[in-house]
């Protein structure tokens, strides 16, 4: 695996911050490890191998190596801080050749898993980071279904490199409104976290209404009186010889559709999420994720997607994403061609369409002119592409994540990226037929219908270092992306119950590896919201997250899913931006002027105040802001790290800053101005200067 934790200003050490405030914790008299290298088989319990059943491994340091069958591998390590650490081996996996094996490793009770691919010589292998508590933690590496031989561990405090990402488009062509949004996605990436929220989509949220149709007025008029606007075109007659029309609006725009069973008028309550979140918070969020998944083959039918996703741009210069759950029919059989390629029979029988258990698709034949296959997917793409069009015209960039969550599960045969724990019929003959898929989409799009206004974003996993071949690669990919759903297990906060607020720092990291911290990484779908706190801890710098929506699983609103506060702590603070913060020019920012402002301004030190220097001279502070120790503009957990390095001796602060580290205007720069700037940026004070 790539190193990508490395050099500086990581937030998993905001625990220095407040060391000096803090009474010093002994370290425990137990048999705990400190952070360093040792030997395995020097750990109690542990079983001294030199062969795996009688062939010899050479190559090993020590006296042999631990062999993980039956026993365990368990040992304590004591360290300073909460924060996150990286556990290195050095391993051997020889089980079957060709075959990776799952292996597990317990900190504190939590398990993770990572898949190890088979290793015939002794190999330095990074299983990535892990959150650890201040003192002592427990480490296993459980013998699961791993049957690898670990020669060395190592336990180190992680470091991270600063998130770079791109903000050029994969697509050279993109429109203006394209380029300006991946800019300024691009701008608060690694600084901040953009809101999102999944709204339902189809025929969800149906509500009933009192909207009827008067003939004798020729009107759509409800009980109280109101009317209501419909095309004349639409008129019908039902079973009964009455008079209908198919469809009416209100003032809006709201869409109210034709009930043949009640001959009254329904709607769907797309808004039901994001009014909760206002309601609960007082914001909305930057991001709303929308789907087109009535447009498909067979029963292609209008829901008002679209429109919708225009409203939000437009009128309420909003950011939208869009999946798209692209179904085939569970029996091609079902789906028959002519000689010249159109299509004369089709089921619509959608509900059962899209997972690769329940389809005889072949995906591979999407690629293959004149299969059935291939007149489908070419139809599916003419009718979205259609859509695609229709917001390109308005000028309304699109966030686009098809083909989503491709490998599913990892593969259940040993084999890497082969597509046997996928979940939908795109992916379930492995990564290489995906790829070209996905490929296709792209050029199609591009090419044959000219739809230039899409951010393409690819979902990863991080199972292994073979999920990394799923990606498409960097020419064809904007942003990357994992969907978070483990709402009450594998959670690693030391919590038991409520909601999994985790940050899921080690797959934020593993994705960024993955792409060479070339992609941005993000969090497209999510059950529980991570917490403001673990982002933080945990150093997880997505670029933002989007809930899922409330049908059955109430994954916004239920508490199942959601600590209320939580959300409304994560809304509310200068972390998070939500759509009353996002830039008015949000879709025409060339990014070479200055960055959108998106945040409220930090509390700036007045001229006339008088602040030390490192070197305990007086000076007069330029323009700036108190607690802005890095001189970036912002003051975020990287100043308080700064103040720490500088206090430690192993960093200078810059003669520019340097008068802001002072926030409590003593005369000298001391850890409590560290702890001062650190309350101010997780909101326990308001502003800064502080005075004694």
């Amino acid at each position: 695996m790539k190193k990508m934790f490395r050099k500086a200003a990581a937030s998993a050490l905001a625990a220095t911050m407040c060391l000096a405030s803090m009474p010093a914790v002994p370290f425990s008299a137990s048999a705990a490890y400190g952070l360093g290298t040792y030997e395995v088989e020097d750990f109690e319990g542990v079983d001294l191998w030199t062969s795996i059943y009688e062939t010899e491994v050479p190559g090993y340091s020590g006296d042999g190596f631990a062999y993980l069958t039956a026993s365990p591998i368990t040992f304590e390590v004591e360290v300073e801080e909460e924060g996150m650490y990286e556990i290195d081996v050095r391993a051997v996996q020889r089980l079957n050749p060709g075959e990776s094996r799952q292996q597990t490793i317990a900190v504190n009770g939590v398990k993770y898993t990572y898949n190890m691919g088979y290793i015939e010589d002794w190999t330095d292998i990074d299983l990535g980071v892990f959150r650890m508590k201040e003192g002592v933690n427990e480490v296993s590496l459980v013998p699961e279904y791993g049957y690898a031989a670990y020669d060395t561990i190592t336990i180190k405090k992680a470091e991270f490199e600063p998130l770079t990402g791109t903000g050029e488009t994969c697509d050279p062509d993109a429109t203006p409104e394209a380029k300006a949004l991946l800019k300024y996605l691009n701008s608060v990436y690694g600084k901040n976290i953009l809101s999102g929220q999944q709204e339902i989509y189809g025929g969800g949220h149906g509500m009933q209404t009192t909207i009827r149709y008067d003939a004798a007025t020729d009107t759509c008029v409800d009980q109280d009186g109101k009317t209501y606007t419909f095309d004349p075109a639409q008129k019908d007659t039902a079973d009964d010889g009455s008079t209908f029309v198919w469809e009416c609006y209100d003032e809006e725009g709201q869409r109210y559709g034709y009930d043949t069973q009640s001959r009254g008028y329904t709607f769907n309550d797309y808004n039901t999420e994001c009014r909760y979140l206002y309601e609960l918070t007082g914001h909305y969020p930057a991001i709303r994720g929308f789907d087109f998944n009535c447009h498909n083959p067979g029963f292609a039918w209008e829901d008002g997607v679209t429109d919708r996703m225009i409203d939000w741009a437009t009128n309420k210069n909003g950011i939208v994403t869009a999946s798209w759950h692209c179904t085939v029919p569970v029996s091609m059989d079902d789906f028959e061609i002519d000689e010249e390629g159109n299509i004369t029979k089709i089921s619509n029988d959608w509900q059962q369409f899209t997972y690769s258990e329940k389809t005889d698709f072949h995906t591979a034949n999407c690629m293959v002119e004149g299969t059935k296959e291939y007149v489908f997917y070419q139809e599916a793409i003419k009718l979205v592409a259609a859509e695609l069009q229709k917001l390109q015209d308005a000028g309304v960039p699109v966030i686009f994540r098809p083909l989503h969550e491709a490998e599913g599960n990892p593969s259940n045969t040993g084999i890497p990226a082969d597509g046997s724990g996928s979940w939908f019929w795109w992916s379930k003959e492995g990564a290489e037929v995906y790829n070209q898929l996905w490929k296709l989409l792209y050029t199609t799009l591009t090419e044959k219908y000219g739809i230039h206004n899409l951010i393409w974003e690819q979902n990863l996993y991080a199972y292994s270092e073979e999920s990394a071949l799923w990606y498409a690669g960097d020419e064809w990919v904007d942003i990357v992306g994992f969907d978070k759903y483990n709402t009450v297990y594998n959670r690693h906060d030391g919590l038991t119950s409520g909601p999994n607020e985790d940050a899921e720092s080690k797959i934020f990291w593993s994705l960024v590896d993955y792409v060479d911290n070339k992609k941005m990484v993000s969090m497209p779908e999510n059950s529980t919201i991570p917490s403001l706190a673990n982002l933080q801890i945990e150093n997880a710098g997505w670029l933002y997250f989007c809930t899922w929506y409330d049908d059955q699983d109430k994954f916004i609103s239920g508490e199942d899913y959601q600590n209320a506060d939580t959300v409304n702590e994560m809304f509310n603070s200068d972390y998070c931006i939500t759509l009353d913060e996002l830039p008015e020019d949000l879709y025409t920012w060339d990014g070479e002027t200055t960055p959108p402002d998106t945040k409220p301004t930090e509390t700036t030190g007045p001229e006339a105040t008088e602040a030390p220097d490192v070197t305990g001279e007086t000076v007069t502070p330029a323009e700036g802001k108190y607690g802005d120790v890095d001189g970036n503009g912002n003051v975020v957990l990287a100043d308080v790290v700064a103040i720490n390095k500088y206090l430690l001796g192993l960093a200078e602060l810059e003669e520019s800053a340097a008068p802001y580290a002072d926030v409590d205007l003593d005369g000298s720069i001391t850890p409590l101005d560290a702890l001062h700037i650190l309350c101010y940026v997780i909101e326990l004070i308001d502003t800064l200067p502080v005075k004694n």
